[in-house]
């Protein structure tokens, strides 16, 4: 077994708020309408959904409807329209007087309303925090309803899925960590590929660091020759690039669009007005400081202010911490002399190879581990990713890691008023620093240290199980109740 993730599935294209609460149920409720076989689909006059646990708790706040009923038409996260996501539950009737309809799989007329939607916010089914149940309805000749398909789905953090029915034995040699099944895989594309095909395994860091010393190299070589086992050299550098530009992508619309969150905090994007005030004063003949800081600060800003509108982000690995990695990696680009195209596509090597053990090991969902496990998870993936390009050793790369990861433990998740915007906008900002200085502080040594990346992955582990489920992604605990709405 191992615990390898191909960086084409950690880093997936989708929209915002949220990979666990908005991507995950959207490829859940897509993979749901996909189920339907011919004819059992032209049978369905309604569907419902009941929203478990965490998701039942913030999904208004995350889109989590919106988001299931774009998925029964047919929208995937990667390739849809944003704005047509937006509004596709909030715009139905409220009840069954006067169903409002959707195209299931893009063909079938169904009714459905917003109170076909239910939200249980205090049942947790066993499975994960994130557990959605889909229900699809027909009538008999008489005009009896009655219930012809259903199933459960855990959405298990950074848009990946698993159905409750799937085998869990089979679940976890085919998909360390908890991804969907095999035939999910063709349908939504949301899983790491089966690990026969990964000539290189690895299931903890010791195990990673030791490939690279007996074969003499880094773990950005140890990822390239698992992912070209399974797509190739040609396909694997075509989806790594079309990862960075729609990072890069992201970026530049954040940094170039100013107005307010929608929610109702009334948060105002910052990114734009920053990038005004470092441009004007980098166009100063003479500079008394470094911006480079400031700038690493705008990046991440900006992806997650585009994250908090529902834009086209990019999960690393999740949404609430989309911003680190791509603002590290600006920042790698635009502040390192000899940053290439090259050097990104090493850069998102490692942090998959990083984020593969956190994922395996550990958890990288919010509402599992805290944001200890989304934010944490994603500063230590970019610190090891930037300590690479900047010319570290596997052990130096192991230990930027581990020390940006222990940085954050017992990081609790606990977004104001259900949205992610408060903390996690600036958390992102300050992370990406952190990353920065993990990476730049490894380098200064010889990748001895006392931690290691194993230890302080399974102690993250062992500490969301210890927190209170309020502080894990449910707006019950921590500044969620303790900063007032208005």
């Amino acid at each position: 077994m191992t615990a390898f993730v191909s960086a084409l599935d950690l880093f997936s294209i989708g929209i915002g708020p949220s990979s666990s609460h908005t991507v995950g149920p959207m490829r859940a409720a897509r993979d749901f309408a996909d189920r339907l076989e011919p004819a059992m689909l032209s049978q369905v006059t309604r569907l419902s959904c009941m929203l478990f646990g965490s998701l039942g708790a913030t999904g208004i706040g995350h889109g989590t409807p919106d988001a299931i009923v774009a998925g029964l038409s047919g929208l995937r996260p990667e390739d849809c329209d944003p704005a047509a996501v937006r509004g596709a539950w909030s715009t139905l009737p409220k009840s069954a007087v006067g169903h409002g309809s959707v195209l299931l799989a893009g063909i079938h007329p169904v009714d459905i309303a917003r109170d076909d939607i239910s939200f249980a916010p205090f049942t947790r089914l066993p499975g994960h925090p994130n557990a959605m149940t889909l229900h699809a309805w027909g009538r008999d000749e008489s005009g009896t309803e009655h219930e012809l398909y259903q199933e459960t789905y855990y959405s298990v953090g950074g848009g990946f899925i698993r159905r409750a029915s799937e085998d869990a034995a089979h679940a976890a040699a085919a998909h360390p960590g908890g991804g969907a099944s095999a035939d999910a895989v063709k349908r939504v594309r949301v899983t790491e590929a089966a690990t026969p095909r990964h000539p290189l395994p690895y299931s903890s860091s010791e195990e990673l660091l030791a490939l690279c010393e007996a074969q003499g190299i880094s773990l950005a070589d140890i990822a390239r020759a698992n992912e070209e086992a399974v797509h190739g050299r040609e396909a694997l550098d075509a989806g790594l690039d079309a990862i960075w530009a729609a990072m890069h992508s992201c970026v530049e619309h954040g940094l170039a669009t100013p107005g307010v969150l929608p929610g109702g905090l009334g948060v105002k994007r910052r990114a734009p007005e920053v990038r005004e005030r470092l441009e004007a004063y980098d166009g100063q003949p003479v500079r008394e400081r470094d911006t480079s800081t400031e700038w690493l600060h705008a990046f991440a800003l900006a992806v997650n202010e585009e994250n908090a509108s529902g834009g086209r982000v990019v999960t690393a690995p999740t949404n609430g911490a989309a911003g680190i990695i791509p603002a590290v990696g600006h920042y790698y680009m635009r502040f390192v002399p000899g940053a290439s195209d090259a050097g990104i596509r090493t850069f998102l090597l490692t942090a998959a190879a990083i984020g593969s053990l956190v994922k395996a090991n550990a958890s990288i969902s919010g509402a599992e581990g805290g944001c200890q496990a989304e934010v944490g998870s994603a500063c230590a993936m970019a610190a090891g990713a930037l300590c690479a390009v900047l010319g570290g050793t596997p052990r130096q790369v192991e230990n930027a890691a581990e020390i940006a990861m222990e940085h954050h433990l017992g990081l609790t998740c606990d977004p104001v008023g259900g949205l992610v915007q408060v903390p996690c906008i600036e958390r992102n900002a300050i992370a990406a620093s952190t990353a920065v200085s993990a990476a730049r502080l490894a380098l200064h040594g010889d990748g001895t240290h006392l931690v290691s990346l194993d230890t302080v992955i399974e102690t993250m582990r062992q500490t969301g199980l210890d927190m209170m489920t309020k502080y894990k992604e449910t707006s019950e605990g921590g500044l969620a109740v303790n900063v007032i709405e208005c």
